[in-house]
Protein backbone atom coordinates (compact mmCIF):
# COMPACT_ATOMS: atom_id res chain seq x y z
CA UNK A 1 0.00 0.00 0.00
CA UNK A 2 1.27 3.22 -1.04
CA UNK A 3 1.83 5.85 2.16
CA UNK A 4 1.26 9.50 0.86
CA UNK A 5 1.87 12.85 3.48
CA UNK A 6 -0.49 15.82 3.10
CA UNK A 7 0.86 18.63 4.94
CA UNK A 8 -2.33 20.83 4.62
CA UNK A 9 -3.50 23.01 7.65
CA UNK A 10 -6.85 23.61 6.28
CA UNK A 11 -8.70 20.88 8.38
CA UNK A 12 -11.96 20.64 6.43
CA UNK A 13 -9.83 19.49 3.14
CA UNK A 14 -7.49 17.73 4.64
CA UNK A 15 -10.07 15.43 5.97
CA UNK A 16 -11.76 15.29 2.43
CA UNK A 17 -9.28 14.56 0.68
CA UNK A 18 -7.63 11.69 3.33
CA UNK A 19 -11.15 9.93 3.06
CA UNK A 20 -10.80 9.87 -0.65
CA UNK A 21 -7.36 9.09 -1.10
CA UNK A 22 -8.25 5.85 1.70
CA UNK A 23 -11.02 4.92 -0.61
CA UNK A 24 -8.45 4.57 -3.38
CA UNK A 25 -5.89 2.05 -1.33
CA UNK A 26 -3.58 4.75 0.00
CA UNK A 27 -2.64 4.96 3.65
CA UNK A 28 -2.52 8.72 4.63
CA UNK A 29 0.03 10.59 7.17
CA UNK A 30 -1.34 13.65 8.22
CA UNK A 31 0.57 17.28 9.72
CA UNK A 32 -1.35 20.17 10.22
CA UNK A 33 2.37 22.46 9.78
CA UNK A 34 5.38 22.48 7.69
CA UNK A 35 7.80 21.18 11.26
CA UNK A 36 5.61 18.34 11.97
CA UNK A 37 5.54 17.64 7.80
CA UNK A 38 8.70 17.39 7.44
CA UNK A 39 9.42 15.37 10.89
CA UNK A 40 7.19 13.05 9.12
CA UNK A 41 8.89 12.82 5.53
CA UNK A 42 12.09 12.17 6.71
CA UNK A 43 10.57 9.31 9.17
CA UNK A 44 7.65 8.02 7.52
CA UNK A 45 9.55 7.84 3.80
CA UNK A 46 6.09 8.32 2.40
CA UNK A 47 5.54 7.82 -1.39
CA UNK A 48 4.62 11.00 -2.18
CA UNK A 49 4.34 14.47 0.05
CA UNK A 50 0.83 16.65 -0.96
CA UNK A 51 2.22 19.88 0.18
CA UNK A 52 0.81 23.05 1.00
CA UNK A 53 2.67 26.32 0.58
CA UNK A 54 0.94 29.08 3.31
CA UNK A 55 1.37 26.53 6.70
CA UNK A 56 2.28 27.39 10.42
CA UNK A 57 5.66 26.71 11.94
CA UNK A 58 7.18 26.38 8.56
CA UNK A 59 6.27 27.54 5.29
CA UNK A 60 6.13 24.72 2.47
CA UNK A 61 8.43 25.90 0.28
CA UNK A 62 11.29 25.45 3.44
CA UNK A 63 9.67 21.82 3.59
CA UNK A 64 10.06 21.29 -0.25
CA UNK A 65 13.77 22.89 0.23
CA UNK A 66 14.93 20.22 3.20
CA UNK A 67 12.95 17.34 1.71
CA UNK A 68 14.89 17.64 -1.18
CA UNK A 69 18.52 18.93 0.23
CA UNK A 70 18.37 15.22 2.22
CA UNK A 71 19.55 12.20 0.20
CA UNK A 72 17.05 10.11 2.13
CA UNK A 73 14.15 11.77 0.73
CA UNK A 74 14.83 13.96 -2.00
CA UNK A 75 13.68 11.02 -4.64
CA UNK A 76 10.08 11.14 -3.19
CA UNK A 77 7.77 13.32 -5.24
CA UNK A 78 5.89 16.41 -4.06
CA UNK A 79 2.82 17.79 -5.29
CA UNK A 80 2.31 21.34 -4.36
CA UNK A 81 -1.69 22.18 -3.52
CA UNK A 82 -2.04 25.76 -2.61
CA UNK A 83 -4.29 28.74 -3.17
CA UNK A 84 -0.85 30.66 -4.38
CA UNK A 85 -1.41 31.57 -7.78
CA UNK A 86 2.09 33.98 -7.86
CA UNK A 87 4.16 32.71 -10.44
CA UNK A 88 7.11 33.34 -8.62
CA UNK A 89 6.50 30.76 -5.89
CA UNK A 90 5.35 28.44 -9.06
CA UNK A 91 9.01 29.22 -10.77
CA UNK A 92 10.22 28.68 -7.01
CA UNK A 93 8.35 25.27 -5.99
CA UNK A 94 9.81 23.73 -9.65
CA UNK A 95 13.30 25.15 -9.17
CA UNK A 96 13.48 23.32 -5.50
CA UNK A 97 12.15 20.26 -7.12
CA UNK A 98 8.41 20.17 -7.01
CA UNK A 99 7.05 17.34 -8.95
CA UNK A 100 3.76 19.41 -10.11
CA UNK A 101 1.80 22.81 -8.30
CA UNK A 102 -2.08 22.52 -8.27
CA UNK A 103 -4.05 25.78 -7.70
CA UNK A 104 -6.65 24.39 -5.24
CA UNK A 105 -9.55 26.60 -6.96
CA UNK A 106 -8.72 25.13 -10.60
CA UNK A 107 -8.86 21.27 -9.62
CA UNK A 108 -11.58 18.71 -8.46
CA UNK A 109 -10.89 16.04 -5.54
CA UNK A 110 -10.60 13.52 -8.46
CA UNK A 111 -8.66 15.46 -10.48
CA UNK A 112 -6.44 15.65 -7.75
CA UNK A 113 -6.11 11.80 -6.91
CA UNK A 114 -5.51 11.79 -10.65
CA UNK A 115 -2.25 13.75 -10.41
CA UNK A 116 -1.06 11.57 -7.20
CA UNK A 117 -1.70 8.57 -9.05
CA UNK A 118 0.55 9.77 -12.07
CA UNK A 119 2.92 10.93 -9.88
CA UNK A 120 3.36 7.66 -8.10
CA UNK A 121 3.27 5.93 -11.35
CA UNK A 122 -0.17 3.96 -10.83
Amino acid sequence: MKKILFVEDEAVLQKTLTEILKNEGYKVVNALDGESGLRLAKSQKPDLVLLDIVLPRLQGLEVLKAIKDDPETKDIPVIILTNLESSQEIEKALAFGATTYLLKTQYTLPEITEKIKSAIGE
